[in-house]
């Protein structure tokens, strides 16, 4: 009897390995994106745009045209794509420093312009790359490099919630936050990546998928209980589910 495989890594990723620390859940976005461009037949025609973070190096990583971004202006970058070529697929891959902190002009207004690309946001509620500062999405009262004693709302307010910001626009959108700290939630991130990309296939409309995921390095957590992190803190403050469908009235 001949063996049938049954899972393989997907074509949309090169066969590089990735510059991640250990535990880190950028992996699995990665490879969730690139399920659903192999899934949609997107792979050719599509273009990627790498942030300034932790994914800076998505462009080795990704089996598809990619472009570098100056720090937070990835949307703008997909805006020129999308605009010049409206056939590609065009997606930005960023992080919550890139996206909610000096990226927050480029995000607002593309979503309000309803730019027909994809954002996938990662959030780890802490500024990976750098050396762990205190990010937009940082928790109450989480330790971090820059907010030794927590991060204290009276001083610096509280954490955005940057799919609930977009979906309070009127411009119709797609707008989901997911996680990856658990296996079934890894499936459900992947349905709701794989329509925001379905979605720009068929023209619709702008979309975002928000995705809770983990820092072991900079959280001072071991991989295993940076999962239960998100589970216990996160996600009591970043609520799962749908924020937005184009489908809502305008």
């Amino acid at each position: 009897m001949t063996a049938a495989t049954i899972f393989q890594r997907p074509q949309s990723l090169t066969e590089r390995i990735t510059h991640y620390c250990p535990g880190c859940t950028h992996g699995v976005i990665h490879r969730l994106v690139a399920e659903s461009l192999d899934e949609l037949g997107l792979r050719e025609s599509t273009v990627g745009i790498a942030p300034v973070g932790c994914a800076v190096l998505a462009y080795h990583y990704f089996a598809c045209d990619f472009q570098e971004a100056p720090h937070g202006r990835a949307p703008a970058l997909a805006t020129g794509a999308k605009r010049a070529r409206p056939d590609l697929t065009v997606f930005t891959y960023q992080g919550d420093g890139d996206l909610a902190s000096i990226g927050t002009a480029e995000l607002i207004h593309a979503a309000n312009r309803g730019e027909k690309f994809t954002i996938i946001f990662v959030n780890n509620a802490i500024y990976g790359m750098t050396g762990g500062q205190m990010a937009p999405t940082t928790m109450p009262g989480q330790v971090t490099s820059t907010s030794p004693a927590g991060r204290d709302v009276d001083q610096v307010g509280y954490p955005l919630r940057v799919a609930e910001l977009v979906a309070t626009l009127r411009t119709p959108s797609y707008v989901e936050r997911v996680s990856v700290h658990s296996p079934g939630h890894i499936i459900d991130a992947k349905r709701a990546i794989r329509q925001a990309f379905a979605y720009q296939k068929e023209g619709r409309c702008f979309s975002l998928v928000e995705v809770l995921s983990t820092c072991p390095t900079n959280w001072g957590l071991t991989p295993l209980a940076s999962l239960k992190w998100v589970e216990e803190n996160m996600l009591p403050y970043y609520p799962l589910g749908l924020k937005k469908s184009p489908e809502d009235e305008v």
